[in-house]
């Protein structure tokens, strides 16, 4: 009985662990479809979400997060592809922020 019991829960700690390698940061969209529509207002509030996008990207890079450490335990090639799209989330993100600091520019903001 106690075997069934350890047997289960190291299996959804495995589980467990496995999603966690599966985590990554969200790209956003560089042009966003209503972009040219914000007021400036609307477009600060945007850039600082961009910006924020960008930090987070960056702190998901740290080897010390649990999705990195379940990623280099359970599944080494996951944590190549974790940090590849860490960095398609920092550049989209820069991106973001360069591209609607654009847009302030030419509504004069």
């Amino acid at each position: 009985m106690i075997t069934k019991l350890m047997k289960k829960i190291l299996l959804q700690l495995t589980m467990f662990l496995f999603i966690l390698s599966c985590a990554s940061p969200y790209v956003v969209n560089v042009i966003g479809p209503n972009d040219t529509e914000l007021s400036c207002k609307e477009l600060s509030a945007e850039i600082a979400k961009a910006n924020q996008y960008a930090d987070e990207a960056q702190q998901a890079k740290k080897a010390g997060k649990p999705h990195n450490i379940g990623a280099i335990l359970l599944f080494l090639p996951g944590y190549g592809v974790t940090m590849k799209n860490i960095e398609e989330a920092t550049k989209a993100a820069k991106e973001r922020s360069l591209h609607l600091n654009k847009l302030k520019e030419k509504k004069n903001c």
